[in-house]
């Protein structure tokens, strides 16, 4: 479904109520070099890094500090932390997480968020996106499998964490970036496992993970192009979809499927809402359709 060019009538900097003005990013990943253009671009808004707070506090994903709450309530506390911190009524927050793919169940997976909140406005706007993960691990027996599995996980591109034994052992080497530091640590791992085991994985913060950075950057565009999208009414930022109508009809024999004929577009501010056809499909393919394909 496409409403590029409703989105293009909103998406320069003049038109926003952000050109210019500071929103405070708390990350300590790096991330702020991948969000910060793609924000400034569509809304014109300088994103500004704050430091001074060790966000591994609020959860980990090598699982020694679990994270409270769900993905978005994680977020948002993120980007409510960075906004104390820096005094700005403006702020954002990105949090991701893995899973297995929603479509067959056999793929790793990643889901990013990134909060937008403004006090001022009393808003929230949250961009997201999904896609493939390089999150796999290995329990390995010898050098030679931790060797194997760097090269399929394209390391040092993308960094490593080791720990003896298992998946749960306190004992973390983390953030390794190199074959020499990698064959050091995996030595020193195997002298103190009890199995002679080393547990190898994928290490996932922002800016040892290039996979992820790259969903990082499609929610920071999401995030963007929902904020330059303005309530044709009250000009809020975030005017955006809240509701998908099914029904488009089949090719074959007219009737209703499951496929979605039309979008509505709503503010989270003044309530109003635009429906819209769709524009890119004016059927759906007979294999969606129940009565032809049941």
């Amino acid at each position: 479904m496409s409403l590029d060019g409703h989105v293009a009538a909103h998406a320069s900097p003049a038109r926003s109520l952000y050109r210019g003005r500071r929103a405070a990013f708390l990350t300590q990943h790096g991330k702020e070099r991948i969000v910060a253009p793609v924000l400034e671009g569509f809304v014109g808004c300088l994103v500004e890094r704050v430091g001074g707070y060790d966000t591994d506090l609020l959860g980990t994903f090598t699982r020694d500090i679990p994270r409270a709450g769900t993905q978005l309530e994680a977020a948002r506390h993120k980007a409510r932390i960075g906004m104390e911190l820096s005094g700005l009524p403006v702020g954002l927050a990105s949090e991701g997480s893995f899973t297995r793919d929603p479509f067959t169940g056999m793929f790793p997976w990643n889901i990013e968020f990134l909060v937008f909140l403004d006090d001022l406005l009393g808003l929230e706007v949250v961009g997201m996106a999904q896609g493939r993960a390089n999150s796999a691990q290995v329990l390995a027996a010898g050098w030679e499998d931790a060797e194997r599995f760097a090269h399929a996980v394209r390391f040092p591109e993308h960094y490593l964490v080791l720990r003896p034994d298992g998946d749960d052992d306190p004992r973390i080497r983390k953030g390794i970036a190199d074959w020499s530091g990698l064959k050091t640590a995996y030595e020193e791992a195997a002298a103190r496992s009890s199995s002679g085991r080393v547990f190898v994985e994928v290490d996932l913060r922002a800016y040892a993970n290039p996979t992820r950075l790259i969903n990082i950057r499609l929610a920071a565009v999401d995030l963007g192009r929902r904020l330059a999208s303005l309530c044709p009414v009250c000009r809020t930022p975030g005017f955006w979809v809240v509701e998908v109508i099914a029904g488009l009809p089949c090719q074959a024999c007219g009737a209703p499927t499951r496929e979605a004929r039309a979008e509505v577009r709503g503010c989270m501010k003044c309530g109003h809402r635009v429906t819209r056809d769709r524009e890119d499909l004016a059927q759906a393919d007979p294999a969606r359709c129940d009565i032809c394909n049941p």
